[in-house]
């Protein structure tokens, strides 16, 4: 991991402790004695490092559901890129969420959807490349982008699917 990528992951960490914090402090307690959740819900976009599972069942070198990711988990391998809770599940838990672990979109219930969910996945990322290596996408079209000229305007980029 370069310079700048050590950077981003302290100032996530930094971020996610300092909103942690901020939610023990503010979290109230409704009129029977019950602590009442900072948020109501949680929805979690990323890569591996918060991939709850959702690539369990897709086909992909990428997945965690075997040992010894989630050795600490009694019920086997949820699919977490680690052997317990990623950085979110300890952040549902102080935000005062329950049940704390957000569950992954791909195995998530109707119900469980106005709760949260986990959209994370690992080998993804914002550029076509990303996991291509890892991630089996044979039936999803390809994007190539190539310049076009509008009437004299500068050169853009446009996308076509082949």
């Amino acid at each position: 991991m370069g310079y700048d990528g050590r950077r981003l992951a302290v100032v996530v960490a930094v971020a996610a402790a300092a909103m942690a914090c901020w939610a023990a402090e503010t979290r109230g307690v409704a009129a029977w004695g019950a602590p009442q959740p900072a948020a109501p819900c949680m929805y979690i976009f990323g890569d591996s490092l918060v991939d709850n599972g959702n690539n369990n069942n897709i086909l992909s070198l990428a997945r965690a559901n075997y040992r010894p990711y989630g050795i600490d988990f009694r019920e086997g391998p949820p699919g977490r890129f680690t052997n317990g809770r990623t950085m979110v599940d300890f952040l549902s838990d102080m935000l005062g969420l329950r049940p704390p672990l957000v569950p992954p979109y791909a195995a998530a219930r109707p119900a469980d959807l106005p709760r949260g969910a986990n959209f994370a996945s690992g080998a993804s990322g914002i550029l076509a490349e990303t996991g291509n290596n890892l991630v089996s996408n044979h039936h999803t079209p390809k994007t190539t982008y190539r310049p076009v000229s509008l009437a004299g305007a500068p050169t853009t980029a446009t996308a076509t699917a082949s």
